[in-house]
């Protein structure tokens, strides 16, 4: 399997890019690690710091996308990019799945009109791992800022695949994020989407409240970009926080410091449960080919966690699963449509 990085975008590009590809190199030495950037940038960065990338193939691109750039220039003035070339030789099916730290619109942009949508999901979603002890898929964690009822039955859906596989959840608990739990919260989106939930078939548990969402109460939670992207960013800052107060509250004087010997292996994994880089990125539900996007502050450690991601949606098949419910699911809305428009006297 051939798993293709994007070396040059995220906020700790390329070195740590391409430390997070050595150790991707490493440990998983049954697939081929390959990078896109500027080759003579990387190949001196990596002979700078000492980072070998011997037998890794890169795939030449001269520019950039930054942070600050229109979504839009990955298709129009910086197609030649690392992010663009990227998207191309995923297409072509040149690698199997590609990943990526940097700007996230360019990257649902690229995604969508080179990479292309599977036929019949109308939006593609960011689909991220809270870091909590209790693993809650959010969907959607940034890519759309706006969407539909329709929008969020389809995450639902797509969610609810990617739990299925990759966690081993037998029909995940569906939630629908909403500032109380009664049918009537919200406002139209909330009203409309729990109704359609309701009716499609999973294992919806109703609205859920944002203080609830640590507790296992679902194994998706679903939301419009906007407001996933708000709680996604909460829960990893208070993750930080809480670890940070913990780690105060242990120095605070010796009789506390030698208790903390005695609950090293506890606060370790506390700490493994809220960090989120050892989820390492969010692949994009919808798009044909396996996108996956890691944190724009991504470290080493993040990115070749990032390419483990990538690795396991390529295994698990995940995009067949999702094909098949879109076609599925597409020929259900049309007869219901259909249907509708029967009873309303239009056809």
């Amino acid at each position: 399997m051939k798993i293709l990085i994007d070396a040059m975008s995220g906020d700790n590009a390329p070195l740590e890019i391409l430390k997070g590809a050595e150790w991707a190199a490493r440990e998983f030495k049954d697939h081929t690690i390959m990078l896109v950037g500027d080759e003579n940038v990387i190949s001196d960065i990596a002979v700078k710091n000492e980072i070998n990338i011997a037998g890794m193939e890169i795939i030449n691109a001269p520019s950039v996308i930054t942070m600050e750039d229109s979504p839009l220039s990955v298709v129009r003035d910086k197609r030649d990019s690392s992010m663009g070339v990227g998207f191309k030789a995923l297409s072509k099916g040149e690698v199997d799945a590609f990943v990526s730290a940097g700007n996230t619109g360019a990257l649902i942009t690229g995604a969508t009109i080179i990479v292309r949508r599977i036929p019949g999901i109308n939006r593609a979603a960011i689909a991220s791992i809270l870091p909590l002890s209790t693993p809650v898929l959010l969907m959607d964690s940034g890519a759309n800022l706006t969407v539909t009822s329709d929008n969020i039955c389809q995450f639902a859906f797509m969610g609810a695949k990617y739990m299925e596989k990759i966690y081993d959840i037998d029909r995940p608990k569906i939630g629908q994020l909403n500032n109380g739990t009664e049918y009537n919260k919200g406002n139209a989106l909330q009203t409309e989407s729990y109704q359609l939930l309701s009716e499609c078939g999973l294992n919806f548990v109703g609205n859920v409240e944002a203080k609830e969402v640590p507790f296992g109460v679902c194994d998706v939670l679903v939301t419009d970009g906007f407001t996933g992207n708000i709680l996604l960013k909460s829960v990893e800052g208070m993750g930080k926080f809480l670890m940070g107060t913990l780690k105060d509250v242990l120095k605070t004087n010796l009789v506390t410091k030698v208790s903390t010997l005695t609950m090293k292996e506890k606060i370790k994994d506390m700490k493994h449960r809220f960090d989120a880089s050892e989820h390492g990125g969010a692949p994009l539900l919808g798009i044909q080919k396996p996108v996956i996007k890691a944190h724009g502050s991504s470290d080493a450690k993040a990115i070749k966690n990032a390419v483990r991601q990538a690795i396991f949606f390529v295994e698990t098949g995940i995009n067949n699963d999702i094909t098949v419910f879109a076609a599925d699911y597409d020929d259900k809305k049309l007869i219901a449509d259909a249907e509708k428009a029967y009873q309303s006297g239009e056809i």
